[in-house]
């Protein structure tokens, strides 16, 4: 047997097309469609701007109990009867939101897409939100949340955020809430939440083969009963990047491990750098094979497995490395990664690791815009954050040519190694001397 001590560079990239996409003005709402020829599924979403970022303060969770709500049935049928509904064309409801939209699908055979749409339009424009369902399903969902929130990470992330962004605004606050936020919300602030945001017309996005589609029949069938003008959407937030390291402890006494979440602000989704940006992260932590990664698990054997990458929205964005390490070697593995973050920042990316950074992330879009379920959430990058319609067909050709003093410019201006945030959750009393004599910055305990 040999045993192979190089591991092998990445092939060749493959030829790529981005589907022709094709915008119609339909009943006061507009359709942004992708023509797949031969496809024998074609899908359908509702994109509407009533993401996480339009809750009100006090009320983080609300969009995903509204989201659970409509699948209780509509003014026209209770909740059996719609999901008969549903079923009878072989389908069934797709719910998802973000930080900037409210997105509801169907797949079907495209014989079959008006009458799914149709049953899409009804869940969202007239459900019946019955106070008993609503009180039950945001119950259920404070569950959830206690469980999950029970686990590491929850808290190290919230406390982030709220650092970054500051924990008097929406998006200093968690994206789904907690368990305290999602029980203050009534049936009253369901139903103004759904008055308000889920009633506008909206962007109907399609993928399938248009030759078996009416896409004017689309349009009416998810715009009909709509009303209201598209929200105003705010510029980028701006948020400035901090002077000096601070460290934040996370209480989790006897904890046999220690939580890292270490970040700072970034720029937004539609920022020009955001290929040479995603390629540097890449390098330092979005990959198996990054340079944090590299470190503090196959070298040091902190941790399975280290992360950090750029996370973009619409109006912000940020630099996040997450990680879980055993107590004992807590302040070696925060030095070590900053140390990386740092070095990156300093002396920029090698042509062998943009090598692999560019094949990995170029091939893997390839093999994510595969499916209609993912050019169509392809569509809505490119209505959710204004980017042109070829963007998709650039963007891959734009990752393969991209250089070393590209990608390295960007990690200079985007990296923040001496503004970073660094959340340890852990056993304090174990890791806090260890923590203040790494010297990285002051130690300060979470607040609450």
């Amino acid at each position: 047997m040999t045993l192979i001590t190089r591991r092998p560079g990445p092939g060749p990239a493959r030829p790529y097309r981005f589907p022709a996409v094709v915008r119609r003005a339909v009943a006061g709402g507009q359709v942004v469609a992708a023509h797949l020829p031969g496809h024998n599924l074609a899908v359908a979403a509702l994109l509407l701007d009533a993401g996480a970022g339009r809750e009100p303060l006090g009320r983080e969770g609300l969009a995903g109990v509204v989201a659970k709500a409509l699948e209780e049935g509509t003014t026209r049928r209770d909740a059996t009867a719609y999901a008969l509904a549903l079923e009878g064309l072989g389908t069934e409801l797709s719910i998802d939101l973000d930080w900037d939209s409210f997105r509801v699908g169907v797949q079907v055979p495209p014989d079959r897409l008006v009458a799914a749409v149709e049953l899409l339009a009804e869940a969202v424009r007239t459900p019946r939100l019955d106070p008993d369902d609503v009180t039950r399903v945001r119950d259920d969902e404070v569950t959830a949340l206690r469980m999950y929130w029970a686990n590491p990470g929850p808290r190290a992330d919230a406390t982030l955020r709220g650092d970054i962004f500051g924990a008097d605004l929406r998006h200093g606050r968690p994206m789904d809430g907690d368990p305290e936020s999602v029980a203050a919300v009534t049936v009253d602030d369901v139903t103004r939440f759904h008055a308000d945001r889920l009633t506008r017309p909206g962007t109907l996005l399609v993928a399938g083969d248009l030759d078996r589609l009416d896409l004017a029949a689309l349009g009416q069938a998810a715009f009909a009963g709509a009303a209201g003008e598209p929200a105003e959407v705010e510029g980028p937030v701006d948020v400035a990047i901090r002077d000096r390291r601070r460290i934040i402890l996370v209480d989790r006494p006897g904890s046999v491990q220690s939580t890292l979440r270490l970040g700072h602000a970034a720029p937004h989704r539609a920022h020009p750098d955001y290929v040479p940006m995603t390629l540097a992260g890449t390098v330092l932590g979005g990959a198996f094979t990054s340079r944090l990664n590299h470190l503090i698990r196959e070298v040091r054997g902190y941790t399975y497995g280290i992360r950090g990458d750029f996370g973009l929205s619409r109006r912000f964005g940020r630099f996040v490395v997450g990680a879980g390490v055993q107590t004992a070697v807590t302040a070696p593995a925060v030095i070590d990664a900053v140390g990386e973050i740092a070095r990156t920042r300093a002396t920029g990316v090698t042509e062998d690791e943009l090598a692999v950074a560019r094949s990995w992330r170029a091939g893997q879009l390839s093999v994510e815009l595969q499916s209609p379920w993912s050019i169509v959430s392809a569509l809505g990058t490119l209505v959710l954050y204004g980017l042109p319609d070829d963007y998709h067909a650039r963007l891959r050709d734009e990752l393969l040519a991209a250089t070393v003093a590209g990608v390295s410019a960007a990690a200079a201006t985007h990296l923040h190694p001496e503004g970073l945030t660094l959340v340890v959750e852990g056993d304090a009393a174990v890791i806090r001397d260890d923590l203040i004599a790494a010297g990285l910055g002051e130690v300060v305990d979470a607040a609450g």
